[in-house]
């Protein structure tokens, strides 16, 4: 169906196949959108991420090449999370002393992780910030929603890169930039303690939400909200070496 659709709009130039292709393509956005939703907590409407979303959907079938051997749904996710995450970077909803505060968390974990490597724990990062455990648990529980955006902005300015897809959408110039990221990102994330990985690994590549992932590891959302954040200030460490 959809290959008939592609050919309509791209060889005839058939404007109701365009419209048709996005109203097949809506469930992708509600799916990207969703997951997103439940990222920033709340901070912003659904529908607003979902219009946002819409925007990049478009984009991404106007540019996309039904020739290439490449799945779209790889291609438009890359196009319509960009597009989600460059409205909410305009919003500038997350207050300074939240980013503030994340940066203190980042710098506490490069340092711990320096001392400790594999073996550093939360409370060896609590030392650094020197505070106790529940006053860290309580500050990652408030750095979290920033972590997921920090890492996703940091992702999109090489705006080729998506750390769940194979997609090829970049100029050849830029192949291997593109996969040595990638590889040195997947290294890190190999690197990671068991149970970070896992989280990640859901989170990212099974784009499961905290609740579910709490229900597989059965522990606390809270809980996987700090190993996540924990996880993303360790794979921001790599990026940064990176540029």
């Amino acid at each position: 169906m959809t290959e008939q659709l592609w050919i309509n709009y791209k060889e005839r130039n058939i404007q109701e196949a365009k419209d048709e292709l996005i109203i097949h393509y809506v469930a992708l956005v509600k799916i990207i959108a969703g997951r997103l939703y439940s990222s920033y907590n709340a901070h912003v409407e659904f529908d607003d991420l979902l219009g946002y979303g819409i925007i990049g959907l478009i984009d991404a079938i106007e540019k996309f090449d039904h020739k290439k051997q490449i799945k779209f749904e790889t291609y438009a996710n890359i196009r319509i999370r960009g597009a989600i995450i460059d409205q909410i970077r305009h919003m500038d909803w997350i207050p300074r002393s939240t980013r503030q505060k994340y940066k203190k968390v980042e710098e506490a974990i490069a340092n711990a992780q320096k001392k400790y490597g594999n073996e550093m724990t939360d409370e060896h990062i609590a030392k650094e910030l020197e505070i106790s455990l529940d006053e860290y648990n309580k500050l990652m529980g408030e750095v979290t929603t920033y972590s997921v955006v920090s890492l996703e902005e940091r992702l999109e300015d090489n705006s080729n890169f998506d750390i769940a897809s194979d997609s090829v959408d970049f100029q050849p110039e830029d192949n291997f930039t593109n996969k040595e990221v990638k590889r040195l990102l997947i290294k890190a994330i190999d690197n990671l303690p068991e149970k970070e990985q896992k989280v990640m690994q859901l989170y990212y590549y099974s784009d499961l939400t905290y609740k579910e992932i709490a229900e597989i590891l059965s522990i606390s959302e809270s809980r996987v909200s700090q190993i996540h954040t924990k996880a993303i200030a360790k794979l921001k460490l790599t990026l940064n070496d990176l540029y």
